[in-house]
């Protein structure tokens, strides 16, 4: 089999950065690069059905080797990188033995313990890091490297019984994009596992509900000299849309299950301005509790400002998987299991953002997600330590045993 560390390597230095400006699926043509590498690794290992659709979305299936019915269980990672920093060129780094000392990436980029703490819990492990110019890829070619190492031990390790396992690869899951064209029905999986946590021992079944917000504030431009009592600057209400918002429910202000308004952009003049936000939540009601408040900021500025002063476009994004998830909470047990099996310690927590997961609960396919064992994606302070990516392969071949069982 090969090395786990090789096959990830070989992964990340093929660019497939997404672009959330294309229309096209996939949004960028380069992530077909690695959809076709991954389609002649697998039939070169011997899935005969491994293919790619014309909208870069890869499948593939492990046959079952015994004779009774089982569930069948699927493994679903993602092939682009996030557009937030480079994905070109990615020159990983790899620190044996690390001694828990600050490691200079290079480009002036330093990757210390005293920014990032958890490097601590990796002294004595092989860390692989970026070169301080792009992000490194784990999210998500660790995922992708892991399912395909744990498929290729199973084939080369007949005597491990298990039944019918899916394999899915999808473009597209960092512009929000990646489970819009994911064909569940062609998939065949009962459920299925994204393979895009973080920190070994993650294990995910919620996720935020999520909404996007855009604010249009028309204002009225006037010269300033003769601009009393007839000047109507849109960025003032703007700024006053935005103080009416509660400060304790910004993204740097919660943690856990509190939810929050985000702003991501703004733009103005005196005649407009506009305001983007994403809002988020675990809880439902509050969740729903918080596009109201909006709707009824913006009616309050137009009463106060005049008519279609505010125009609010509020939009729902995707919902909590949970509600998906519980009534079949036995997969999450299994996942559990697994870990535990592999002296892995599961770290059960929401997603304090979205999945793929999440859309493909709700189109039929319940998914949960489970660590890679990265940190501090779609940085240059990407690390992964490859100890961690050993432990995921065991855990997904562990889910796959106990799978048949059920």
């Amino acid at each position: 089999m090969e090395n786990i560390k090789d096959r990830f390597l070989r992964y990340v230095k093929i660019d497939t950065q997404s672009n959330e400006e294309s229309d096209t699926t996939p949004s960028t043509l380069k992530q077909l690069n690695l959809a076709n590498l991954l389609v002649k690794e697998l039939k070169a290992m011997g899935i005969e059905d491994a293919s790619v659709d014309l909208n870069g979305y890869v499948m593939a299936t492990l046959p079952s080797n015994i004779d009774k019915k089982t569930k069948t269980v699927g493994f679903i990672s993602h092939m682009d990188t996030s557009p937030d920093a480079s994905g070109k060129d990615v020159k990983p780094q790899i620190v044996k033995n690390y001694d828990g000392s600050d490691i200079n990436l290079g480009n002036n980029a330093v990757l210390s313990p005293s920014d990032f703490p958890d490097l601590k819990d990796y002294i004595g492990k092989t860390i692989i890091t970026t070169d301080g110019t792009t992000l490194l890829g784990a999210d998500d070619k660790a995922g992708i490297a892991e399912i395909m190492s744990a498929v290729e031990y199973l084939l080369e390790h007949p005597e491990i019984k298990h039944g019918d396992v899916k394999i899915g690869f999808t473009p597209d899951e960092e512009v929000g994009r990646g489970a819009d064209k994911f064909d569940v029905k062609k998939f065949g999986a009962d459920f299925a596992f994204t393979i895009d946590g973080g920190r070994i021992g993650e294990l995910e079944y919620e996720n935020f509900n999520a909404a996007g917000l855009t604010v249009k504030i028309k204002g009225r431009n006037v010269h300033p000299g003769t601009a009393k009592n007839q000047m109507i600057n849109s960025m003032l209400i703007a700024m006053e849309f935005n103080n009416m918002l509660p400060v304790d429910q910004r993204p740097e202000n919660t943690e856990g299950y509190e939810g929050f308004y985000h702003l991501i952009h703004m733009e103005g003049t005196v005649d407009s301005s506009e305001l983007k936000y994403i809002i988020r939540d675990h809880d439902k009601k509050k969740f729903e509790e918080k596009k109201e408040l909006v709707k009824e900021i913006a009616s309050f500025l137009n009463k106060k400002h005049g008519k279609n002063t505010v125009n609010i476009e509020l939009k729902d994004q995707y919902y909590n998987m949970r509600e998906k998830i519980e009534p079949v909470k036995y997969i999450v047990d299994v996942a559990e299991e697994a870990m535990k099996e592999a002296g892995v310690e599961p770290i059960i927590k929401p997603i304090r953002g979205g999945t793929d997961g999440s859309k493909l609960s709700f189109m039929g396919l319940p998914t949960p997600n489970i660590f890679t064992g990265g940190h501090n994606f779609h940085g240059v302070h990407e690390y992964i330590p490859l100890e961690s990516m050993e432990k995921a392969v065991e855990v997904i071949i562990n889910v796959i045993k106990k799978t048949a069982e059920i």
